[in-house]
């Protein structure tokens, strides 16, 4: 077999009742002549058409069409053309009825067409009606014998070409790349004159046909062109999943449409599936138009064998574009939420102690090293440990929070450090644990000081890079996170009452940062307050503006025990409950519970009598706790927003002073 030259820069294609027929390549370096005459390479059988109509060639980037001087003119796009007509993808050329249509791809064909008044769909398929001769199958095969045990040394050659061919698959990344790989081997090591791969669309829902099939790639002998497969072979090959062998015979009528076949004087054809498992991709299709060189049993063999090896890479190459689909398509939802999370930790304040937390936590994100959040409930300490984050190097990593005080001893622990299925009741599959899961990222702890004993030992040692094991697991972990922990206990006083580990203590205690209660910036008060007001009325749709004097006189004269989170939740109150444009002093709801009134300026309530009285700290709090429980009538949770703690640190504090509700029923 002669050397074949590979067809694929651009095409044309004829169009005959408005469906695609005919392909015809256009190589680099070669004039492509359209006319009358059986010297062209296009013959037009139209007595409208020139001798000699016009050419098409390649002038730099650009396929050019030059009219020769025909007598009725050559027309591009309904325009006839004078001089050179640079061509572009969809364009239609027209000498009289004939009609060919320019592509670099032929997935990528003109659009829909009008043809006497009716849209037709411009398909590149072949019509029934235009069919000559007739083939007769000589052989089938379901699949290939060439891998057999049986036949491994006769086919010794051929198992080395297609391990070749594996590897050339191998670095091809699109399917056109791995039909191109494909066609080229069939060209070298079989006598076909023409090769051409036609496969189905990736996301074809519906039962695959043969109209649904589309040309992606063929390969030629000289300038030999393509004429596509007929829908009845198609079927055939489709139907019984079988690659045929077949010669064109007169009078067999088993198969009655091939019309290409007996245009182009093919002596000899082969239609073989391409498949994967169950799924059928499409079909490779070969012919010859030598007769004293016609298609045998062992171009078959290693045509099916070829279109399995194939079929198995492009389902592969599917699932990777559909899995990097995916993945971008999940990568692109974890930037923007990343966003609005760096959105959302944004620092509000202009004082200069808001400056100065701000260059504290630039300073301490710069590091690696472990840090202590410290400030009372509603500060923002989750929000100052997320500026961390994403100001640190891990940012692109994960950031786990999680609240120590919300669980018990043995749920923290499994949640901290993960369990094996069936490591108590109720684990019924392995977990990871929070360690495991910030890995390469920052795990924040909350209320870290209401750690147990116990947990509080192998917390410190994993701290100190020390692997660790889920619970009711054996495998040792180890994990590249950075924890920042957050408080609002005296950690001190707790050392020196041996409620929590000296050692611990000053691990966490590299980095500290103090985050001020709001009462101590006032100066922010009126930026965070209209900072919420924006937020909720964007949420929330409503039309309010803005403050009035009254209202922000009213907000910024508040103690705010409850501090920023607090002033949030009162924002967002007020803007649900608000009818006007402006927030009047008379909309504000604050909490007389956790404030009194002194001379129109707000000031902490005063629990301690007056004088000194010698005792400590713990009693001192004791006392006071109860103070405020009498004065909610025992409600804890709004005793808990009074004291600026949560309700769960509330109860462990009556629990450790063995304190209960006093029985006032007699």
């Amino acid at each position: 077999m002669t050397e074949s030259t590979e067809i694929g820069s651009a095409f044309l294609v004829r169009r005959v009742r408005g469906e695609w027929r005919e392909v015809y390549g256009l190589t680099s370096g070669q004039v492509t002549t359209i006319g009358r005459s059986s010297t062209n390479r296009i013959v037009v059988d139209d007595e409208i058409c020139s001798r000699n109509q016009c050419e098409v060639f390649q002038a730099g980037n650009a396929w050019v069409l030059r009219d020769l001087g025909s007598r009725n003119g050559t027309l591009v796009e309904g325009r006839e053309v004078s001089g050179d007509w640079s061509l572009e993808v969809g364009q239609l050329i027209q000498i009289g009825s004939f009609v060919l249509g320019f592509t670099h791809e032929l997935t990528e064909l003109p659009a829909p067409d009008v043809v006497d008044g009716e849209t037709v769909t411009t398909e590149f398929k072949m019509g029934d009606d235009d069919l000559d001769d007739e083939i007769r199958i000589l052989h089938r095969r379901d699949h290939s014998v060439i891998a057999s045990e049986d036949s491994a040394n006769r086919y010794s050659s051929e198992l080395s070409k297609l391990f070749r061919l594996g590897l050339d698959l191998g670095t091809a990344e699109t399917p056109s790349e791995l039909a191109n790989v494909v066609l080229m081997s069939l060209s070298a090591e079989t006598v076909a004159d023409i090769c051409a791969i036609l496969l189905f669309p990736a996301r074809l829902d519906e039962k695959p046909v043969p109209s649904n099939l589309q040309v992606v790639a063929y390969r030629a002998e000289s300038d030999l062109p393509y004429h596509r497969v007929s829908d009845n072979l198609s079927e055939t090959v489709l139907t019984s999943r079988e690659a045929v062998l077949g010669n064109n015979v007169e009078g067999d009528t088993k198969l009655s449409v091939f019309d290409s076949l007996g245009k182009m004087q093919a002596m000899s054809v082969i239609c073989a599936p391409v498949r994967s498992g169950d799924k059928l991709l499409g079909l490779v299709h070969l012919y010859s138009t030598n007769p004293d060189n016609a298609l045998d049993i062992d171009d078959l063999e290693y045509t099916v064998a070829v279109s399995d090896q194939f079929g198995v890479a492009l389902d592969k190459m599917h699932d990777r574009e559909q899995l990097a689909t995916g993945l971008e398509k999940v990568r692109g939802t974890a930037r923007m939420m990343r966003k609005q999370l760096e959105l959302t930790s944004q620092l509000i304040g202009i004082s200069d102690t808001m400056n100065q937390l701000r260059a504290t936590i630039d300073l301490i994100a710069k590091s690696d090293a472990t840090a202590l959040v410290r400030g009372e409930s509603g500060v923002g300490k989750e929000l100052v440990t997320r500026a961390i984050h994403y100001r640190s190097k891990r940012n692109d990593g994960p950031l786990v929070c999680m609240n120590c005080a919300a669980l018990s001893e043995t749920l923290l622990e499994s949640e901290l450090f993960g369990h094996e299925k069936g490591a108590f009741t109720g684990a019924v599959e392995r977990k990871m644990g929070r360690f495991e899961q910030a890995d390469g990222g920052t795990l924040f702890l909350d209320e870290v000081g209401e750690m147990s004993p116990a947990i509080q030992a192998k917390f410190l040692r994993v701290l100190e890079g020390h692997p660790f094991e889920r619970v009711g697991g054996r495998q040792q972990l180890t994990v590249d996170v950075r924890v920042v922990a957050a408080t609002n206990r005296d950690l001190e006083t707790a050392v020196e009452e041996g409620l929590f580990r000296k050692d611990l203590y000053f691990r966490l205690h590299v980095a500290e940062i103090r985050v001020l209660p709001l009462r101590q910036h006032p100066e922010d008060i009126e930026v965070l307050a209209n900072h919420f007001l924006k937020k909720f009325t964007e949420k929330s749709g409503s039309n309010i503006t803005a403050f009035t004097p009254g209202a922000m006189n009213a907000l910024t004269n508040y103690h705010w025990p409850g501090n920023v989170r607090e002033l949030q939740n009162t924002i967002e109150r007020t803007v649900i409950m608000c009818v006007n444009e402006v927030v009047c002093e008379s909309d504000i709801r604050l909490s007389s519970l956790e404030q009194q009134m002194v001379g129109g300026v707000t000031a902490p309530v005063s629990v301690a009598p007056a004088g000194h009285r010698p005792i400590s700290i713990a009693d001192l709090e004791k006392e006071h706790i109860l103070s405020t429980l009498d004065h909610t009538d025992w409600n804890k949770s709004q005793a808990a927003q009074i004291l600026g703690i949560e309700r769960s640190t509330l109860d462990r504090k009556l629990k450790r002073y063995h304190v209960t509700r006093p029985d006032r029923s007699g």
